[in-house]
């Protein structure tokens, strides 16, 4: 997804080559919830994670927690955030709170209306998820929960060191999904810099049966987007635009104690 934009955003003038990897963001506050705790509070917006932006229109479809195969909806209050920084152009953010009632593994999904991005001349849909896991018990963590694009993981998807190596299995419309690109960024509040451009969003392919890997080199939230083919869609101008199906999952790695090497 990497392209050249030149053009104009919200009255600001762009002329680099900027790296467009594109991510539904869906955060919690946390991935572990231990006893005295209940509630959840979650976040989603669509943006590049990796730059801080530029941010994009979102609007949610459907969305959820799923435990033991058991499904609630969830109910999100909208913010409007800059579309990019000092920009009078407005996007939304979401957020809401779940009350935890049980043990388990929580996953949280968010499917969005289709996004279509100009500069590619397509449609973007991503299918995001998450995971938290409550007072204790890990059962489950490896069942898909049926979403049209979704990444099921082979690691434990939470109380991951920094350094581990993560592994999942992607699917598209319920069938492996071969040989296809998983774009992998870090959700960066801290500013870090880049050497260059390719640093910004890691690149690796599923293999034949759909299986990819990847070992975190720092702490913070990843987020992992593997780009799937979701057929064409019309747009407004009343031609018909290839979509990209993605399903995305954001884990948290944790950095290693003090005094470990």
């Amino acid at each position: 997804m990497r392209k050249l934009i030149v053009g104009v955003i919200s009255g600001i003038f762009l002329t680099a080559s900027v790296a467009q990897a594109h991510f539904v963001l869906l955060k919690p506050n946390t991935d572990i919830l231990e006893e005295g705790k209940r509630i959840v509070c979650l976040k989603t917006w669509f943006t590049h994670p990796m730059e801080g932006g530029p941010n994009m229109d979102y609007h949610i479809i459907d969305s959820g927690v799923v435990i033991n195969g058991k499904k609630y909806k969830l109910k999100w209050k909208e913010e409007l955030i800059p579309a990019l920084k000092g920009s009078k152009k407005k996007v939304p953010l979401y957020k809401t709170r779940f009350k935890i009632r049980r043990p388990g593994v929580y996953q949280f999904y968010v499917d969005p209306e289709p996004y279509f991005e100009p500069a590619e001349q397509k449609f973007i849909k991503q299918i995001a998820k998450v995971y938290v896991e409550a007072f204790g018990m890990e059962d489950g963590w490896d069942q898909p929960i049926g979403l049209k694009a979704e990444i099921v993981p082979l690691t434990r998807p939470f109380g991951i060191w920094e350094g581990n190596t993560f592994r999942g299995r992607v699917f598209i419309n319920g069938k492996p999904a071969a040989n296809i690109d998983v774009e992998v960024e870090y959700y960066n509040k801290r500013g870090v810099k880049v050497p260059a451009d390719p640093f910004i969003t890691q690149v690796v392919k599923t293999d034949e049966n759909g299986y990819f890997e990847y070992t975190i080199p720092w702490a913070g939230w990843w987020g992992f987007s593997a780009l799937g083919d979701g057929g064409k869609l019309r747009y407004k101008d009343g031609k018909e635009y290839p979509v990209e199906l993605d399903a995305v999952l954001w884990i948290k790695a944790y950095p290693k104690p003090r005094g470990v090497k």
